[in-house]
């Protein structure tokens, strides 16, 4: 089968309709993951010029080998934060109203630009044809928070100090809205639909009280969705977790896709009962079916799942739960690629 990409296929997904064909989808497909299935090293480390451009060459091309419509690229906002990594854990710099006070937020749009410009300019030039990228501003609201506090600090500041508690997402809002501004109006050309990625919840529930979400995270969703909207672009939201309690209040304010789901949390059928009728839905399969099992039983699984899910939901695009790490097994991975390009044969016939 030789497979030409096609953007507009992915989008139907978005469009909450059915795609010709039942499209690939990962939020996430980890550079050193595809040095292990090409045999040589991938990696942008320290890459200019030329040499930038051969990296996503080669990165899109292994996407569109593996027959994806689009591939993700984001430019992460919490990396160009001065004192990134609370994110990991830890206290980040901002503990005080003195701290955030004095903290730059008014250099980190610059400072953005100078790192993910030559990325992106490269990716426009190499794109192969019927292809387009996804993503856009890495990270999200609740994250930068916790990587600029700390989680636990965080959930702590929302007691001690509600107005810095409060401040601070503001403040984040206002850098997403000119970030996204700026990337709508630059690269909307090279993306075919823009997306965030925002972890609200665990296995059993949120990270935050979902009234605390609805306060002082969703309004700035809103912001940002707006923007895209505005742009004539869809937005896709990325949420690991437990998010049961606010996905009705997601929806109000106009995603236009989810992504994520684990077994652990609910079958991706009840996604699919409660939400396809207002949103788009990617992913069904849990990361540990995929790296775990060998590659019949992956496969099979997939062939009948993914066909169950295809004929169940108006706009679905398979693939993981989360994304395809390091560890992944290149034979779990190939399983799901195979077993969805059977999908697509079986349709045909």
């Amino acid at each position: 089968m030789n497979f030409q990409p096609d953007y507009t296929n992915i989008l139907k997904v978005l469009q909450n309709q059915r795609p010709d064909y039942l499209p690939l989808y990962e939020h996430h497909i980890d550079a050193p993951f595809i040095s292990k299935v090409l045999g040589k090293e991938v990696s942008n480390a320290g890459k200019i010029g030329s040499d930038l451009e051969e990296h996503y060459r080669t990165v899109t091309n292994f996407w569109k080998d593996m027959t994806y419509d689009a591939f993700d690229y984001e430019a992460a906002v919490c990396e160009i934060f001065p004192g990134h990594g609370a994110i990991l854990g830890g206290d980040g710099p901002i503990q005080s109203r003195e701290d955030f006070e004095k903290y730059p937020f008014d250099e980190l749009p610059a400072i953005f630009w100078k790192t993910y410009t030559p990325h992106l300019e490269a990716i426009r030039k190499v794109m192969p044809a019927g292809m387009k990228a996804f993503g856009g501003c890495g990270y999200g609201i609740f994250e930068s928070a916790q990587d600029l506090v700390g989680y636990t600090s965080l959930c702590m500041l929302q007691y001690d100090d509600p107005d810095l508690f409060g401040d601070i997402f503001n403040k984040i809002g206002d850098l997403y809205a000119e970030l996204w501004t700026e990337m709508v109006r630059r690269y909307s050309d090279i993306f075919v639909f823009f997306r965030m990625g925002d972890d609200l919840g665990f296995h059993t529930n949120t990270l935050l009280e979902p009234d605390t979400i609805r306060q002082h995270i969703i309004p700035q969703y809103k912001r940002i969705i707006d923007i895209l909207h505005a742009g004539n672009k869809k937005f896709l939201l990325h949420i690991c977790g437990c998010i049961f309690d606010v996905m009705d209040d997601l929806i109000s304010i106009g995603i236009d896709a989810k992504h994520s789901n684990e077994k652990s949390i609910a079958p991706f059928t009840r996604w699919i009962e409660q939400y396809n009728d207002r949103i788009g839905l990617f992913g069904g399969f849990d990361m540990n079916d995929l790296i775990l099992n060998p590659y019949d039983t992956v496969y099979q699984q997939v062939l009948e799942e993914g066909t169950r899910y295809r004929s169940m939901a108006k706009g679905y695009g398979l693939g993981s739960g989360n994304s395809i790490p390091e560890y992944a097994s290149v034979e779990g991975f190939m399983a799901m690629v195979d077993a969805v390009k059977e999908i697509r044969r079986k349709e045909i016939r």
